[in-house]
């Protein structure tokens, strides 16, 4: 055997092991080019990834991925350096009959190579929120006693009796007492369907906890948690006016808002457009909906698309489409309240959940944010990039259609939209479903 065969079959031993690591490793392994081309896939990415492809032809990880990971192309794009980690654990939400979570780890190994490293997280996802939820309420009752306030409430909600407590947090007198707890939160930040969902919540767990932003009496916003637990051997709905029912522990945790906020947008925010990506979105969506069926009452869901987005990308580049969204990111946030749940669900379609909404009104801030799409070219690179936007509204009321049914209604009516023009507003009608059979 000469030294060159030798050689050979060295290498092509250490190919079959490493062919044999590859296929039997736990979890998902995929090999790309630069662009995205999969160059080796193994079993686990392929059963995790071919429910994404339509087609059930996974050639692009980028494509497979882009209706549930849309910012990937974007980061990779973006990662400068010749080889590194370009994301680590990042979480994609995957809807459908059962939904999943993936964990995509990205490695580019190269100048031409990127190394892809996928799992099934669910289960841990769900594990992990309980524990943060658990360790947030230890740290409510551990916490020092300058930076909560402890305010009873009675049945309905309202602040039963002032302390000094909540002086010292919120600078609220005595003539808080007999408000909504809501008092407490800046206007648009929730609704009076959630302040009683988080009452019969509390009901139901033995406590409700909750993390935003809260407002002082001078108007001065501050970061809080917020925990609500029902007082013992009290009865919510026998209570008298003024007679506390449960315990609101509201707690200034300001001085932690920016690792909180890093967290936040680790898990929940789309790199690019700085809205909710789609795990924040169907989250939301779930339990919102699951509190719709215990407590009917209005939910709207608005779905829209930025308008012949492909012209776009084609005439200003990938760099000139990414402007288009973060202007469309910014002017969706600056439209809806901060109780809607605003994300980037596709590629370059958007959802808005908007909680306690009827059609007319959705259909109004749909329009508005049309209005102001239309009105507003991007600026790019010296030029001005005209865009408009085509949406589709529905909403549950009165009965539960699911996060599906409801996802399907919007997405008739925005269907319709399209098929009209474009730059419009529908609103779902049986009529749509009935047309999208034939």
């Amino acid at each position: 055997m000469t030294a060159s065969t030798g050689a050979y079959d060295r290498l092509a031993a250490e190919h079959e092991a490493l062919m044999q690591f590859l296929y039997l490793a736990p979890v998902g392994l995929v090999q790309t080019a630069a662009d995205g081309e999969i160059l080796m896939i193994n079993p686990v990415s392929a059963q995790l990834l071919m429910p994404l492809q339509q087609d059930g032809n996974l050639v692009n990880l980028f494509d497979a991925l882009a209706g549930v990971a849309p910012e990937l192309r974007h980061l990779c794009g973006a990662f400068a350096r010749p080889r590194g980690m370009v994301c680590d654990g990042l979480h994609i939400h995957v809807d459908g009959r059962t939904p999943q979570v993936l964990s995509l780890t990205l490695l580019k190994l190269d100048g031409t190579r990127l190394m892809a490293v996928l799992a099934d997280v669910t289960q841990q996802v769900r594990r992990d929120r309980q524990l943060r939820q658990n360790e947030a309420w230890l740290g409510a009752l551990l916490t020092s006693i300058t930076d909560y306030a402890l305010v009873g409430l009675d049945g309905a909600g309202r602040v039963s009796a002032w302390n000094e407590t909540i002086a010292r947090v919120t600078g609220h007198g005595e003539g808080v007492v007999g408000q909504p707890y809501s008092v407490f939160y800046p206007q648009g930040a929730t609704t009076l369907d959630h302040t009683h969902d988080r009452l019969r919540e509390a009901d139901q767990d033995g406590w409700s906890l909750d993390e935003g932003p809260r407002v002082r009496a001078d108007g001065s916003e501050f970061w809080a948690s917020a925990m609500i637990s029902p007082l013992p051997d009290r009865d919510a709905d026998m209570a008298e006016p003024g007679e506390a029912a449960y315990c609101l522990v509201l707690r200034d945790v300001s001085d932690k808002r920016e690792a909180l906020d890093a967290r936040r947008k680790s898990l929940f925010c789309d790199h690019l457009t700085g809205v909710a990506n789609r795990r924040a979105f169907f989250e939301a969506a779930e339990l919102e909906l699951d509190r719709n069926r215990r407590a009917p009452r209005p939910t709207a869901l608005v779905l829209l698309d930025a308008d012949h987005f492909k012209r776009i990308n084609d005439c200003h580049g990938h760099a000139g489409g990414d402007a288009v969204l973060r202007h469309l990111g910014q002017l969706l946030a600056a439209t809806f309240r901060q109780v809607d749940v605003v994300a980037r669900v596709g590629g370059e379609e958007f959802a808005v959940l908007l909680p306690s909404t009827g059609l007319d009104a959705a259909v109004a801030v749909a329009e508005r944010l049309r209005g102001l799409v239309a009105g507003r070219p991007v600026a790019y690179d010296g030029a001005h990039i005209a865009c408009t936007v085509s949406a589709g509204v529905a909403v549950c009321d009165g009965e539960a259609p699911g996060l599906d049914g409801l996802m399907k209604r919007a997405d008739q009516a925005l269907y319709a939209a399209k098929a009209a023009g474009r730059d419009r507003v529908e609103r779902w009608h049986p009529a749509l479903a009935s047309e999208a059979r034939r």
